[in-house]
């Protein structure tokens, strides 16, 4: 199944129409850091986009970098963290290829709302990659579409977006058993957040490298 053209989104849609571009960062990282589940430490953010909560981070002390593979997109991202005064390292990468781009390791890995864009036949090549540049113990937190979100008018597994993108629904236990083998699981629930078009269901998790 072929992807939509990442960089070709970031092209020629304005930031403000793109649903997942949110310069507030979601509760659920917020959260995580306020209740210092998370400290400041070596992180990545995977599928960065405009580096939005990259830049968040990295403005209360993480080491951030950010990869995504669209060169528009890691060009606004650096742009914005150098117009806001932060420190963040911007790599052009595919998250599902052999990401040999990705030097260094990682204490906390994270991609909010884009394992929903990753089809279940590259899931097994993505989440192999987390592991390879997360440390042993490192924290792993995602969040994507559920299954049971009745977001873009369909209850099926693949649903189309008005900007072309198809996207993959899933359920908890899909999660479970791709990240089991390299993660322990910390915790795994289905979530409310908030949207650009309202509020929708999540898959969220929390685990710890193996």
């Amino acid at each position: 199944m072929k992807y939509a053209d990442i960089d070709r989104i970031y092209r020629t849609i304005p930031l403000d129409n793109l649903p997942w571009n949110n310069e507030t960062p979601p509760e659920a990282l917020v959260e995580l850091v306020r209740d210092e589940k998370i400290r400041p430490c070596k992180t990545i953010d995977l599928g960065c986009g405009a580096g939005n909560y990259a830049i968040y981070l990295a403005g209360l002390g993480f080491d951030m970098t950010g990869v995504d593979s669209s060169p528009t997109a890691i060009k606004i991202a650096e742009e914005h963290a150098k117009k806001q005064g932060v420190r963040c390292r911007f790599i052009i990468a595919d998250l599902i290829g052999d990401l040999h781009e990705v030097t260094d390791t990682f204490d906390f890995a994270f991609d909010w709302e884009f394992l929903h864009h990753i089809f279940p036949e590259d899931r097994e090549a993505y989440i192999r990659n987390v592991h390879k540049i997360t440390s042993p113990g490192a924290t792993y937190f995602s969040a994507c579409f559920s299954e049971n979100d009745p977001q873009f008018g369909g209850s099926g597994k693949y649903r189309e977006t008005r900007i072309g993108t198809r996207l993959y629904f899933s359920s908890e236990s899909e999660i479970r058993e791709l990240v089991s083998p390299y993660f322990i699981i910390r915790e795994l629930k289905t979530i409310e957040v908030g949207g650009k078009s309202g509020s929708h269901k999540a898959v969220y998790l929390l685990a710890e490298r193996r």
